[in-house]
């Protein structure tokens, strides 16, 4: 008699993503606490479901970002400047931060291969660059995980599927010349960043997208980038901004049509028997409460879709 094994749904979390940022700064970095809260209360996860990743090596990190920006980051260097692009001020503790986040991507990468899809509660730093970060990005988590992979051959293929409303210019950027990633973007036509890197695929919207032709435009573009591609991994950024709730988003996009969103792009790579490690991306909503809602329809749509525990 088969007796099927229930396999456990795995998150990368650790308090860490947490970070402590000055009184009235406009990243809700508090959601990073509420999301494994609000699963946890729900019984959508265990406490065993999450795991603290380790700190990347820095040698890993080099496969992606430039030597001289790496140590800038280390030693604390970064001009004021610098830190206004990024919209953080600099410490010790943001840079393990940054540096935990991207192992806890890399780890979901082994998870993925076994389960299907594993997630990150933090990441999608798709704003930083090889050689300076910006947009609240210092280290490109999916560029760094998608890089080693290719590096130790354990993905030959790959295609980051970045939904969240601000254009991943970084992602663009680092992987232009690179022919095994496929970089897919959609994202607000007239948002940040206001100067475009060309993705394999950029899908702008105009503002006031509402559901109904977001979804259909996804749907149109999806599969087909894929099966062109010839993807056997993926990384989703599903960042939740696009929300018509969203402070910065400018989109139209019901709550109901952000839980569609994710549930499409899971049963599209679960079809094609692709792993994916996502992360969560951007969220802005005036309501802390909808920004955790939001990122927790994500989190609930893979372990139903890819009948986890």
């Amino acid at each position: 008699m088969n007796i099927a094994v229930m396999k456990k749904l795995k998150i990368a979390w650790d308090p860490i993503y947490a970070h402590a940022l000055p009184e009235g700064h406009r990243f809700p970095m508090d959601k990073y606490e509420l999301i494994p809260g609000q699963l946890m209360h729900e019984g959508i996860i265990e406490p065993s479901s999450l795991f603290s990743p380790g700190i990347c090596p820095d040698q890993i990190i080099l496969k992606t970002h430039l030597p001289s920006y790496l140590k800038k980051l280390n030693d604390l260097q970064l001009s004021e400047k610098e830190q206004r692009k990024i919209g953080f001020p600099q410490s010790e503790l943001l840079v393990r931060r940054e540096k935990m986040i991207t192992q806890g991507t890399l780890d979901c990468c082994t998870h993925a291969f076994d389960l299907g899809v594993a997630l990150n509660v933090a990441g999608g730093t798709h704003h930083a660059f090889a050689d300076h970060g910006e947009g609240f990005c210092l280290i490109n988590d999916f560029a760094v995980a998608a890089n080693q992979l290719l590096h130790d051959r354990i993905a030959e293929r790959i295609i980051i599927i970045d939904l969240d409303v601000h254009q991943g210019n970084g992602t663009a950027a680092l992987f232009a010349q690179e022919p095994r990633v496929f970089t897919l973007s959609m994202h607000g036509a007239h948002n940040y960043p206001f100067h475009k890197e060309s993705s394999d695929l950029d899908i702008p919207l105009a503002d006031g997208t509402d559901t109904y032709t977001y979804l259909n435009l996804l749907e149109q573009n999806l599969e087909t980038s894929i099966l062109d591609h010839g993807a056997d991994f993926a990384f989703y950024l599903s960042g939740v901004d696009i929300l018509e709730t969203d402070k910065f988003g400018k989109l139209k996009v019901t709550m109901e049509g952000c839980k569609q969103r994710d549930e499409f792009v899971f049963n599209t790579l679960k079809k094609l028997n692709i792993p994916v490690v996502v992360s969560m991306g951007g969220g802005y909503s005036p309501d802390i409460r909808t920004i955790v809602e939001a990122h927790c329809q994500t989190f609930r749509a893979a372990k139903e879709i890819f009948e986890l525990t």
